[in-house]
């Protein structure tokens, strides 16, 4: 299947491929705003993918600037592409909800944030922000100021998140590429759900917020894509550096770390999904084997695994939200999820902070062990298919029970916490979906990228993953 559709269906063509054709002016910016634009107006109401739309005439004002410029000015690599920013990151002109605020109780941000101001002088149109969970917490895009986002593949289930709206916006064609952004595995997730690409970085993308160690940082923004060109186009145009495809070299050794030998719970039937994708590799050259992650002297046992996690996210993020909490007044409106952070964080001691930062760098060492030996690892992209979207969170896998909203996305924290760069790759399958992991060593990208074209090759063909047709268009 791929998604190059009549001619007419601009909403499927390959993001590249639609810059490419403006910049020439073989296509308008008009034309490609408004073909996006209408496909949103027909789907959104079923998937609640996008919340802060821009009026229709400012979008197309600008589509119109930007199609009477010269050809010496119809430059960037995004050039008249529409796109949607994740709810958590400022737009000028639009309100940051945070999936908290109700759009009227917000004033409209000021200034573009992070890595937007990249995007515009790439030439992208920004034109909404994509669904979020309240804070961008737990897996599930459900909170009181916006619905509920729905599946691409079914609108009954759960998108994953917390880059839901992002995920479900490119799979189904209401933008062409999208910027998600991930600590566990809010970007992973959702792009597995919904059978698109989505690649979690070694650490912050903007050079000037890199920190030395890689390990440093937890939340990351990276790109979302149903094309793999599109993803390395993307995180370019992200981090503002040039894009690099095809240079990475594809990994001929794969190690499958499954459920982690048994600790975690996992739904019937999922694990043996994930190995039918992982023939990908084999049909692309890889040997994959089962792999089990190395005991070294201060991670040596996985069951350290969660409560050096749960350490480390309430150092994170809960400390984030009690300065928030704090500053506004808010901590009782907060959902429980967010006051689980809080409280998890006021209750650290010094000694929780030097344990975990010592069982963390005992875990990055195990992954240095693995990739002596191979060099990729992969897990699923989540221990569940996709619930139904009235739940809030899955209170039970195989029998065991979910202590937290967040324990049946164990498998994310790994490579978190290893601050190791992430492919999530979606698994051919005709059942539910659910992705890979592809988990590389630091600084792999342009391998990882790599893995996405091939990826892409073998299971979708040339022009990407088929756009997802579920409500009519």
């Amino acid at each position: 299947m791929t998604t190059s559709g009549p001619p007419g269906d601009l909403t499927s063509w390959p993001a590249h491929r639609l810059a490419a054709a403006m910049r020439d002016a073989r296509l308008t910016v008009t034309d490609v705003v408004t073909a996006f634009a209408e496909r949103a107006d027909a789907l959104e109401p079923t998937y609640h993918a996008l919340v802060s739309r821009r009026p229709p005439d400012e979008v197309v004002a600008e589509a119109a600037r930007l199609d009477a410029r010269p050809a010496a000015g119809r430059s960037g690599a995004l050039f008249g592409l529409p796109l949607a920013v994740k709810d958590l990151t400022d737009v000028r002109g639009l309100p940051t909800t945070l999936g908290f605020w109700r759009p009227d109780e917000v004033a409209p941000a000021s200034a573009d944030a992070d890595f937007v101001p990249a995007l515009r002088a790439a030439g992208a149109v920004i034109v909404a922000k994509t669904n979020t969970p309240e804070f961008g917490l737990g897996s599930h895009t459900y909170s009181e100021v916006a619905p509920t986002t729905r599946n691409a593949f079914d609108p009954r289930l759960s998108a994953g998140g917390s880059s839901g709206g992002a995920a479900v916006a490119v799979a189904t064609g209401m933008v062409p590429v999208a910027d998600g952004s991930d600590f566990m595995g809010s970007l992973r997730n959702p792009t597995g759900w919904n059978g698109v690409f989505g690649l979690r970085p070694s650490g912050p993308l903007r050079p000037e917020s890199r920190p030395t160690d890689v390990r440093a940082d937890g939340g990351v923004a990276g790109p979302v894509a149903r094309d793999a060109t599109d993803l390395a186009l993307m995180l370019a145009a992200m981090s503002g550096t040039p894009a690099r495809t095809g240079d990475g070299g594809f990994p001929r050794r794969v190690g499958w770390l499954g459920d982690l030998a048994g600790y975690l719970p996992t739904e019937e039937g999922l694990l043996p999904t994930c190995r039918s994708g992982l023939a990908v590799f084999g049909a692309l050259g890889a040997d994959v084997e089962e792999a089990v992650l190395p005991v070294t002297p201060d991670f040596d046992d996985i069951s350290r695994l969660w409560p050096t996690w749960t350490t480390f996210r309430h150092a994170a993020v809960g400390a984030e939200l009690a300065e928030f909490a704090a500053q506004r007044g808010v901590l009782e409106r907060m959902k429980p999820e967010a006051r689980f952070e809080v409280e998890g964080y006021l209750a650290l001691s010094d000694a929780d902070r030097q344990d975990m930062a010592r069982r963390r760098a005992g875990l990055a060492r195990s992954f240095a062990v693995l990739f002596d030996t191979y060099d990729v690892v992969v897990l699923p992209t989540a221990q569940v298919f996709p619930f139904s979207a009235e739940l809030h969170w899955p209170s039970e896998i195989a029998g065991a029970t979910m202590d937290t909203y967040h324990r049946w996305m164990e498998v994310t924290a790994p490579a978190t916490l290893a601050g190791l760069p992430v492919l999530a790759v979606p698994v051919p399958t005709a059942g539910l979906p659910i992705g890979l992991q592809v988990i590389g060593p630091p600084l792999s990208e342009p391998m990882l990228l790599d893995v996405a074209a091939q990826w892409q090759r073998t299971t979708a063909g040339a022009d990407g993953v088929a756009l997802c047709r579920g409500a009519p268009v």
